[in-house]
């Protein structure tokens, strides 16, 4: 299987929430974006989730915004109890299989690996994307990565600190 190109410019992306209004990812222009597909029932999914919801508290300020989809036959419907179940305070909604595909740049006919992690920089552009049998994955490791991930991403076009005062110069 071809891998995908990366870094790639991410293509605009709608997921459709339960509410009926769609989330798009040119909302989040200047952000660094995580965005995971998932299946509401796949427990590797369900940490990845909680993973995300734990970095969304902790670099949401800094310009960090985690989304989701679930992409299951039924997930529209299934939905509503996994967001109930497992309060994500980031959006997550559902999409078709074959929207998401393309995307991803996964070929229609490979098996698709669940979850799925892009990261998109501030830039717009995709940076990196796994698969869920990625070793970024493994069990002890993932929120290791991600946070890694995540730093290096929002450190690419932020200001160095102490920006402002010139050196050898001080304030007063």
């Amino acid at each position: 299987m071809a891998a995908s190109t990366l870094p790639r410019p991410s293509p605009e992306f709608n997921i459709s929430l339960t509410g009926g209004k769609p989330v798009s990812l040119s909302q989040f222009k200047g952000k660094v974006v995580a965005l995971a597909f998932i299946l509401t029932y796949c427990p590797h999914c369900q940490k990845t989730i909680a993973v995300l919801g734990k970095q969304q508290a902790e670099y949401g300020p800094r310009g960090f915004q985690a989304l989701g989809s679930a992409i299951e036959d039924m997930a529209a419907s299934a939905l509503p109890d996994f967001l109930k179940r497992f309060s994500p305070p980031f959006p997550i909604g559902y999409n078709a299989r074959a929207p998401v595909l393309e995307f991803l740049q996964h070929p229609m006919a490979a098996r698709l690996i669940m979850p799925q992690l892009v990261f998109i920089g501030r830039d717009g552009l995709i940076q990196a994307q796994y698969a869920g049998d990625d070793p970024f994955f493994v069990e002890d490791q993932q929120e290791k990565n991600m946070r890694q991930k995540i730093e290096e991403l929002l450190g690419q076009g932020e200001a160095p600190p102490g920006k402002g005062v010139p050196a050898g110069k001080k304030k007063g």
